[in-house]
């Protein structure tokens, strides 16, 4: 969780309770270990957002005052202290990668072949963007957070920890923590003019919203005609009670009332299986191939104490050759561009006949060049340019 103080919208919260009691990994022999940081962090006038104080694990009745660790603190203590964070954001990362666009992308992706047939606008609008979902989750499944894969070899929540935090972010999983104006807005994030996955986002959370509107009012003419739709209110319910698991005690709907409602739904799905994912997933290799930076384990607990902590102290702790070569490897597998890539909105098949759609899906198309071509100005004036929303960069759907 990242929220923001109020005063001046300066210092920020990262919050990472969301570890906290998950059970640690044992690879290959070796106990590994997790925590569960609180980190302050200060806005600079420049921009940059720098930790301020670390706590790497919360109180607990054995340990009611854990140390708090600062940039004054000896060199070596603040670095071991936020290589601890690095590697609490790469477990909440990895799996709300996983949750929050793999498996919702397959709930919708589900529910549109089960509720919906084929000559449904909702179905045709969807459809190009569940490509290949189903059979990369598969391998997910299988290879990745199964018995025995990669979270199993190399992470310190594998080993059965994986699924017990996935359960627990499942259950605070909120419909407004995956619309990003809702999400920016409850974190503070909003109007910060180095925050740019917040304004490349919210340019194709509205792009994406004139799509999905000007293909709806196509074929509904009224809220009347979306409560009268049953197909459409079985696929609601599909979704939020049996995909989501009775998620409408967190803010998903059961039934649709209205074209402004739904054309929300239905850009929240599409910004969720190609922006959302894009940034989530292409980052990965940039962030992560350069272990220390983003260890995918720890190997000696917390420290409890400022002192001694010495360089063989942090050696010691970081992920050791063999899983920093298996980090580094699937890290490149998983960020690297899809050889039969198709970019947002520029799918080959035509799913709806007619001038009136082939209008809007042109206008989109044209909406997204006009965004591109802003991002690549910004870029050229950045020293560390953002480049994991550029909409030639998006893939149409979730395909790795």
């Amino acid at each position: 969780t990242h929220s923001s103080f109020p005063q001046n919208g300066s210092l920020f919260e990262a919050d990472f309770i969301l570890l906290d009691g998950i059970p640690a990994n044992e690879i290959r022999g070796e106990k590994q270990y997790v925590a569960a940081p609180l980190v302050m962090l200060k806005m600079e006038s420049n921009g940059k957002l720098l930790p301020m104080a670390i706590q790497i694990q919360p109180p607990s009745p054995s340990f009611p005052t854990p140390p708090l660790f600062l940039p004054s603190d000896p060199p070596l203590a603040w670095l071991l202290a936020k290589s601890w964070v690095r590697s609490s954001d790469f477990q909440l990362h990895q799996l709300l990668h996983l949750l929050n666009t793999h498996l919702v992308a397959e709930v919708v992706a589900v529910a549109t072949m089960r509720c919906l047939p084929g000559l449904h606008p909702v179905f045709k609008l969807l459809i190009p963007h569940t490509r290949y979902t189903m059979e990369i989750n598969t391998r997910a499944r299988n290879q990745l957070i199964s018995y025995g894969g990669i979270f199993d070899k190399a992470v310190s929540t594998g080993g059965g920890g994986h699924v017990q935090l996935l359960r627990q972010a499942t259950a605070q999983m909120t419909y407004r923590s995956l619309c990003p104006p809702d999400d920016l807005a409850d974190r503070g994030l909003l109007g910060l003019p180095s925050a740019l996955y917040a304004h490349d986002a919210l340019r194709l959370w509205d792009i994406i919203g004139q799509y999905v509107k000007g293909i709806i009012h196509l074929f509904y003419h009224g809220d009347d005609i979306v409560r009268g739709d049953p197909e459409l209110q079985a696929w609601c319910r599909e979704i939020t009670e049996v995909g989501l698991c009775q998620a409408q005690d967190r803010g998903f709907p059961v039934s649709f009332q209205s074209q402004a409602q739904l054309c929300h739904f239905l850009t929240m799905c599409i910004f969720t299986c190609t922006a959302q994912h894009a940034a989530i997933n292409q980052s990965q290799f940039d962030w992560y191939a350069w272990v220390p930076n983003a260890p995918s384990s720890m190997r000696m607990p917390p420290p409890t104490s400022k002192e001694n902590i010495a360089m063989t102290t942090v050696m010691d702790s970081l992920p050791n050759i063999w899983q920093t070569c298996l980090q580094m490897t699937i890290m490149r597998f998983l960020s690297r561009q899809q050889p039969d890539m198709v970019a947002l909105g520029h799918h080959k098949e035509e799913y709806f006949s007619g001038p009136e759609p082939k209008a809007v899906l042109k206008q989109f198309q044209t909406d997204l060049d006009n965004l591109e071509r802003e991002i690549v100005a910004r870029n050229e004036e950045l020293n560390f340019p953002y480049e994991y929303l550029k909409p030639s960069c998006i893939e149409n759907s979730i395909t790795i």
